[in-house]
């Protein structure tokens, strides 16, 4: 288990709930010993004006997840965890349904966390992967 703290999807979606995560209506899913998962609908708040998701609203679950259990992770209660980093590539399109993301760790440093985080379209097919590098910080 890497999670030192490990509430449930509820407490988790009540931190969305009025920032944007909330406003993209995404939806914690499942904890794992190893991995966090949640999803996000595939509507008019995430989609560009092609229709199609937008690459941005895919950045925003993927730092979302990453975030979140790099939190989650911490040891230290005087520690918090910010983004320095993220890239993604968008491979396949999704037009409709929901996206579902599972974050799992890279490396778990002292001062710095990687976390990759891979998006399924409903088909479980590979819509977009990103990697999120994130500090460690004291409050």
């Amino acid at each position: 288990m890497i999670f030192k703290k490990k509430p449930d999807t509820d407490f988790l979606n009540n931190l969305g709930k009025d920032n944007m995560s909330g406003f993209l209506e995404i939806n914690f899913t499942d904890i794992g010993d190893d991995f966090l998962e949640a999803e996000m609908p595939v509507n008019n708040k995430t989609k560009q004006p092609m229709g199609l998701l937008h690459g941005g609203a895919n950045v925003v679950l993927a730092e979302t997840l990453g975030s979140v259990a790099a939190m989650l992770s911490l040891e230290n209660e005087n520690e918090y965890a910010v983004g320095l980093e993220i890239n993604a590539n968008h491979l396949r399109s999704v037009k409709e349904g929901k996206v579902k993301g599972k974050a799992m760790p890279v490396h778990l440093g002292r001062k710095t966390q990687v976390w990759e985080i891979k998006i399924w379209d409903d088909k479980g097919k590979l819509s977009c992967i990103s990697r999120l590098t994130v500090a460690i910080l004291q409050k």
